[in-house]
């Protein structure tokens, strides 16, 4: 049954490293419209060696995954960009989520029509195998993050999913599952996302990590992370937008001028950095600016989304990927929100989704 979990094992090549069922914990199950909406979640347990894309490798991985949605509908996979994990979105509690605008009963990609699987991030901040605090961490490539899906799939015994939808690193690591494992996917939607980093971008993430590095030097990792993120939300937004939310003037506390974007940049700040460790930050962060993938090999149908206003992921280059993509639509909207329209235009993703993983 192409789509779905099936009940029927699948089996995997005779050198490949040996999978335990691993722990599947926190199951629950309500009710959300007509149908039956449940939420399971477990940790895939892969032990001996795990080689790596760009060397070096890792063992006895940990996946962390989740479905959630209606059971026995389309499955779709679904991943967000390196602050997320598989967290997208919470049944019982509409505000919480690391995709929850977009993602979740009655939004654009919807729990009450779909079986959503998401998984944490090899190097990221959920419950997958990453960097220890303090500890060295090799290279990860959005090609080891398409492996670890497809390990996913063959525990779950998935032959294909109907779609991936990616925002901007998950958008990158759905290209690099669809080069590398075409037959397995209907179809994929990516948004803010192309098949290389542009330079601009590295530039940016260079001097996070630079700022990452330095604090964890001196003992202050949390609080270089701090300034990383307030670095990286300078970038995901438009100017457009900071024009408009902040014209106030600064006002003078305990001796120094504060400005109004000042305040927003740091005002969530100590939440976010609580929930990630700095050196998975790095790991995640040199992915990003790693990734590169062969368009030209990609033959699955794809809606490539662009925002005209993203700093980070240029038009251009969305619609040179979608040059060189074998079958793809390029989808250009405007958004205030820059990078960040993956994570907010809601209305505008709920019209392009409506069709593509149908």
């Amino acid at each position: 049954m192409s789509g779905r979990v099936e009940s029927d094992s699948v089996s995997g090549s005779r050198d490949s490293p040996t999978v335990d069922n691993g722990s599947q914990r926190g199951a629950s199950s309500g009710e959300t419209g007509s149908r039956g909406h449940s939420l399971t979640e477990g940790v895939l347990e892969i032990s001996g060696e795990w080689p790596l894309h760009h060397g070096g490798s890792l063992r006895d991985v940990r996946l962390a995954w989740r479905l959630a949605g209606v059971a026995d509908a389309p499955l779709v996979c679904a991943m967000g960009g390196v602050w997320c994990d598989r967290r997208l979105y919470e049944p019982d509690d509409p505000r919480r989520g690391c995709w929850r605008e977009i993602v979740g009963p009655g939004r654009p990609l919807d729990a009450d029509r779909h079986c959503i699987l998401s998984f944490d991030y090899l190097g990221g901040k959920g419950e997958s195998t990453g960097p220890a605090s303090g500890g060295e961490f090799p290279s990860i490539s959005t090609y080891d993050q398409a492996n670890a899906l497809a390990r996913l799939l063959d525990h779950l015994r998935v032959r294909e999913v109907r779609a991936i939808v990616g925002g901007s690193y998950g958008g990158m690591v759905a290209l690099a599952f669809a080069e590398r494992s075409p037959e397995r996917v209907g179809a994929l939607v990516t948004v803010s996302a192309a098949d290389r980093a542009h330079p601009m971008a590295v530039a940016w993430h260079s001097i996070q990590r630079h700022i990452v590095r330095f604090a964890i030097g001196c003992g202050r990792g949390s609080e270089g992370l701090q300034l990383a993120r307030a670095v990286g939300m300078s970038t995901y937004r438009s100017s457009e937008e900071f024009a408009a939310r902040f014209p106030a003037l600064p006002r003078l506390e305990s001796g120094r001028f504060v400005f109004p974007v000042e305040q927003y940049l740091f005002a969530d700040n100590p939440e976010w950095v609580a929930r990630f460790r700095p050196e998975a930050f790095l790991a995640l962060s040199e992915s990003l600016d790693l990734h590169r993938v062969d368009a030209a090999r990609i033959f699955v149908p794809t809606a490539a989304v662009a925002a005209r206003e993203d700093q980070l992921v240029p038009l251009a280059d969305v619609r040179g990927l979608g040059a060189r993509l074998g079958n793809a639509r390029v989808h250009e909207i405007s958004s205030i929100y820059g990078h960040d329209a993956y994570l907010r235009e809601s209305e505008q993703l709920r019209k392009i989704l409506a069709v593509w993983p149908s």
